[in-house]
Order: structure tokens, then sequence, then C-alpha cells
């Protein structure tokens, strides 16, 4: 059961870190595929500076789950020895 929640962290980490990567590229293109006729490139940016921080907080949560079973698993280990 613990390598199924570490399995889980880790895969929301990995998902969240490829999020991440996205978001990043989309910052750096600067806004170019943002919405046609904008006048402000910058407007286009919101989204992925908004997704990008989602994702942080998304690798944040995953990691701390695999602490939390890291933590249980070692809690497991020392009442069993």
């Amino acid at each position: 059961m613990i390598n199924n929640t570490l399995g889980i962290g880790i895969q929301g980490m990995q998902e969240g870190i490829a999020g991440m990567e996205n978001a990043a590229r989309k910052i750096a293109r600067g806004g170019v595929d943002g919405p046609q006729g904008s006048s402000d490139g910058a407007g286009g940016l919101v989204e992925p500076i908004v997704e990008l921080k989602v994702y942080e907080r998304s690798v944040e949560a995953s990691a701390q789950v695999v602490k939390t079973a890291d933590e249980t698993l070692g809690t497991l280990l020392d009442v069993m020895a």
C-alpha cells in the first residue's frame, strides 16, 4: 500500500514538472501564442504564469505525499525491528 502511495506521489511530481516545463516554454515565447489581435503581448503571459504556479503547488503537494509515505515506512520498519 505504501508503494502505491509512493508511486502516486512520484507520478504527481513528474506530471507537475512536465506542466511547469510546458508553462515555462509558453512564457519564454513571450506570449507569441497569445490571442490573435491582441495589441498587448504580455496579456498572453497571464495564463502560463498562473499555470506555472498551479503546477508548482502540485509538485509541492506530491512531494509531501512522498515524504509522508517515506516517514510512515520508516516508522513501520522501526516498530518491526
